[in-house]
């Protein structure tokens, strides 16, 4: 496995419908692909709208099985295609009255490897989650992948050092967090949050947000995705607030064990004086 991944990401635009924004996303992988990039992924539901600007039961339309649902399984089979791991932020349903904020990890011979679901769900003015999701369930794992040890979090995950932590702890060298967040919201946090968790957890972020406005709200989403390694620093630019763009970046893992040496943060942790972290 090489010392060096090339790595990528999607910020996109609402395109109206399901098939043609899935049929985008594929062109992306693609290029992607062409640029010799071995891990991609995209926001958050990347297969929709954001619909949780609304509280309308007709969006439950967008839920789909994981992984034998639609989307997952033509995403396999883009895996295939293209020898890239990707990561797939959708809209689950389990079962009648299940549904969850998910995201598949999908190896780079399109083997599915697991899922992830958001743990923490936001009911906030233009962000009505808990309409639609249930909390996640299935912890905080880090999938064996062909570039690495690779995890996910998402959107309003970010705000809560402890699944970053738990992602660390179990190995992560990378992490991607697809989002859907806008402009007058948290811009500030944008560019604050995921570099210090890199930085506290000593692994490189793959930061996603949504771009442009949709029909369903008035949310602005500005785009500005990037990739951060574990000194916090920005890997090449950061992505445009207002176009939709795919970046693609090495990423040198071999920097995870420079910093971890360095700065000795997960020798120096002390769980045996943390436990009023856990009072509710």
């Amino acid at each position: 496995m090489s010392h060096i991944v090339r790595a990528a990401l999607v910020q996109a635009t609402w395109t109206g419908d399901t098939e043609s924004m899935i049929a985008k996303h594929e062109e992306h992988a693609r290029e992607a692909a062409r640029q010799g990039a071995k891990v991609i992924g995209f926001q958050e539901v990347f297969n929709a709208p954001y619909f949780c600007q609304v509280q309308e039961p007709e969006h439950y339309r967008w839920a789909e099985p994981v992984p034998d649902g639609p989307t997952v399984r033509r995403m396999q089979d883009l895996a295939r295609e293209t020898g890239m791991v990707i990561v797939v932020p959708v809209f689950e349903i389990e079962d009648a009255g299940f549904y969850y904020n998910t995201a598949a990890v999908i190896d780079a011979d399109g083997t599915y490897l697991g899922k992830y679901r958001k743990h923490h769900i936001p009911q906030v003015r233009g962000f009505w989650e808990k309409y639609y999701f249930r909390p996640g369930n299935l912890g905080w794992p880090v999938f064996d992948t062909a570039v690495g040890r690779v995890g996910v979090y998402i959107c309003y995950d970010r705000h809560f050092p402890e699944g970053w932590r738990q992602l660390g702890l179990n190995g992560a060298h990378l992490v991607y967090n697809p989002s859907a967040t806008h402009r007058g919201l948290s811009s500030h946090l944008w560019q604050l949050e995921q570099p210090a968790a890199a930085v506290a957890n000593l692994y490189y972020v793959a930061a996603i947000n949504r771009v442009g406005q949709e029909e369903y709200g008035d949310n602005d989403f500005y785009g500005t995705s990037y990739f951060v390694d574990p000194r916090g620093q920005f890997v090449g630019e950061v992505a445009s607030d207002k176009q939709e763009e795919l970046l693609v970046r090495d990423l040198d893992f071999r920097l995870i064990d420079d910093v971890r040496q360095t700065w000795a943060f997960y020798r120096d942790r002390r769980p045996d004086a943390y436990e009023g972290l856990m009072k509710p």
